[in-house]
C-alpha cells in the first residue's frame, strides 16, 4: 500500500472514531427552546397568510371560526368557503370579511384576523381558504361536526410547550396517523413557554410542528399557565396578566364567563359537550367561583350522553410538591354533580389517571406530549394507575351514543393506558380497562437533566 493509501485510511480511521465522541459531546448539551438563531426573526409575518387555525363554534355542526395572521399591509382580508367536490373548479364561494387586530413582537409587527363560517350543513365537507396581500392560502377541508348519534373520534394532546418544532412534530404527526379520521383536536394548555416578548418565534414552531392539523381539524385549546405573563416581576406590584397572544392566536367561541371571557368556552360536538376552563384565571386570579357558577349552568343543560371538561392545571396533581386545592374546593364539586365523564388535563408533564372510589366516571387523566419531563410523586404511585414518567404522548378518543373509549399512546404508537365505558339505557356508566398490548409503566431513569437538575428527568 503507498504511503498516499496508508494517509487515506489513517484519515478515514481518525473520522470514524471521531464520530461517536461528537455526536456524544453533542448529545450532552441542553438543546434550545426554539431553533432560531438569537436576533434571527425568521417567523416575522409577511403578506402571505399563516398560523392558520380552525376552531369549533358552539354548534360545532353548524359552525367554525378561523383565525390567521399576515404582516400589517393586510387589513380586513377575507376567507372563502365552499362545499368541497372533486374539481379543482370549486364554484362561487362564499365570502366573510375578517376582523382584524395588530400584535407587536420580538419578530415585528403583525396583524390577526379572525373570520366565522356559519350557517354550515352538518356533517359537511367543507373548503376554505384566507386572503393575505395579493396572496391566498392554500383552500382546506374541513368537515363539520355530525349528529350526535354519529361516532366521533378526537385527539387529545398535553403540554406541549417546549422545542416545538424538533421534539413536538412528531407527536402531533403520530396522533394523526393514528387517527386519520379525527375532526377535533383538544390541547391542555401550555402550548408555548415564554413570555411576551420572547415568545413569538414559540408560536411560530408551534404552528410549523402542527403542519396541515390545525387546518383540517378544528383546534380546542386550554389556556396554561405559560400563556400569561408576569408583569412587575420580584416587586410588590407582581401580577399576572393574560399573555397577548393567547386572545388573537384561536378564533374560539364567544360564551365564556366574564371573570374569563377568552379563555373559557364551551361547545357541542358530536354527542359530546365540552366545556373548558382557565386554572390560572381559577387559582391565581380570584375567578374559581365565577368559573364554578358558569360551569354549573353549562352542563345543566347538557342535552348529550356524554361531558368532558378540559383544563390544564389538574384536580390532583401527579408531581411533587403541586396542590391545587382551589380547584378542588370550588370546582371539583360541580364536576361531581354533573357525573362528567373525563377530565382532560395537563401541567405536571408526567402521565397519571385516577377515578373516584369505584365510580366508573368521573376520570381524571395528565398528560404531556412535549419533550418536558417531570417526576411522579408518592401520593400519585399510590392513587393513580397507570402513571408514567419520561413519555411523550398523544390520546385518541372514540365516541358513540353507547360507547367512549380512551387510548393513551407513546409516540412509536404503543399503548400506554386505555380505557372503554359503556352507557347502559337507565345511563349509569361502567367502566372496563382495556389492557391487551398495553406496555408497563415508564420511569425515568436519569438521576438528573442535562442542565443538573433532579426534580426533572428531561428539560
Amino acid at each position: 500500500m503507498t504511503r498516499g493509501c496508508l494517509g487515506a485510511a489513517a484519515l478515514a480511521l481518525s473520522l470514524l472514531l471521531a464520530g461517536p465522541v461528537v455526536a456524544k459531546q453533542a448529545d450532552s448539551i441542553a438543546e434550545p427552546n426554539t431553533q432560531v438563531p438569537v436576533g434571527n426573526r425568521h417567523y416575522a409575518a409577511t403578506g402571505f397568510p399563516d398560523r392558520i387555525v380552525a376552531s369549533p363554534a358552539q354548534d360545532a355542526a353548524r359552525g367554525v371560526g378561523v383565525s390567521w395572521r399576515t404582516d400589517t399591509t393586510v387589513n380586513a382580508p377575507v376567507l372563502e368557503w365552499v362545499l368541497a367536490g372533486d374539481s379543482p373548479d370549486v364554484g362561487t364561494p362564499v365570502r366573510v370579511v375578517a376582523a382584524t387586530r395588530a400584535l407587536d413582537t420580538e419578530n415585528g409587527p403583525a396583524h390577526y384576523h379572525r373570520a366565522d363560517m356559519s350557517g354550515l350543513a352538518p356533517d359537511t365537507l367543507y373548503l376554505w381558504r384566507v386572503q393575505g396581500q395579493g396572496t391566498w392560502s392554500a383552500w382546506n377541508q374541513l368537515r363539520t361536526a355530525g349528529a350526535a348519534q354519529q361516532p366521533l373520534t378526537l385527539l387529545y394532546f398535553g403540554d406541549t410547550q417546549n422545542k416545538n418544532l424538533s421534539h413536538v412534530s412528531r407527536v402531533l404527526r403520530a396522533g394523526l396517523k393514528a387517527a386519520p379520521d379525527a375532526r377535533l383536536s383538544l390541547f391542555a394548555g401550555d402550548l408555548v413557554s415564554g413570555g411576551d416578548g420572547q415568545d413569538d418565534s414559540e408560536w411560530g414552531e408551534w404552528f410549523a410542528a402542527a403542519g396541515w392539523l390545525p387546518q383540517e381539524t378544528a383546534v380546542a385549546p386550554a389556556i396554561g399557565n405559560h400563556e400569561y405573563v408576569e408583569e412587575f416581576e420580584d416587586t410588590p406590584q407582581e401580577r399576572r396578566v393574560l399573555g397577548r397572544h393567547w386572545p388573537v392566536t384561536f378564533a374560539l367561541p364567544r360564551n365564556g364567563v366574564a371573570a374569563a371571557d377568552t379563555s373559557t368556552y364551551w361547545f357541542d360536538y358530536q354527542g359530546v359537550r365540552i366545556a373548558v376552563l382557565d386554572g390560572t384565571s381559577a387559582l391565581d386570579l380570584g375567578s374559581a367561583a365565577a368559573q364554578a357558577a358558569w360551569l354549573d349552568k353549562v352542563l345543566a343543560d347538557n342535552p348529550h350522553p356524554w361531558s368532558i371538561v378540559l383544563l390544564h392545571q389538574p384536580f390532583y396533581s401527579p408531581r411533587e410538591g403541586r396542590e391545587n386545592a382551589e380547584l378542588r374546593d370550588v370546582l371539583l364539586p360541580v364536576v361531581r354533580r354533573h357525573r362528567v365523564d373525563l377530565v382532560l388535563q395537563g401541567h405536571d408533564h408526567t402521565y397519571g389517571r385516577r377515578g373516584e372510589g369505584d365510580a366508573a366516571t368521573p376520570q381524571f387523566v395528565v398528560t404531556v406530549a412535549g419533550p418536558k419531563q417531570y417526576r411522579l410523586s408518592a401520593q400519585a404511585r399510590a392513587t393513580m394507575a397507570p402513571v408514567g414518567e419520561d413519555t411523550q404522548l398523544f390520546q385518541v378518543l372514540k365516541i358513540d351514543p353507547q360507547h367512549l373509549r380512551y387510548e393513551a399512546r407513546t409516540v412509536t404508537g404503543r399503548l400506554y393506558d386505555g380505557f372503554e365505558l359503556t352507557r347502559r339505557a337507565d345511563g349509569v356508566k361502567q367502566k372496563v380497562e382495556l389492557t391487551d398490548g398495553r406496555i408497563a409503566p415508564r420511569d425515568c431513569t436519569r438521576t438528573q437533566t442535562l442542565k443538573g437538575r433532579a426534580d426533572r428527568c428531561w428539560e
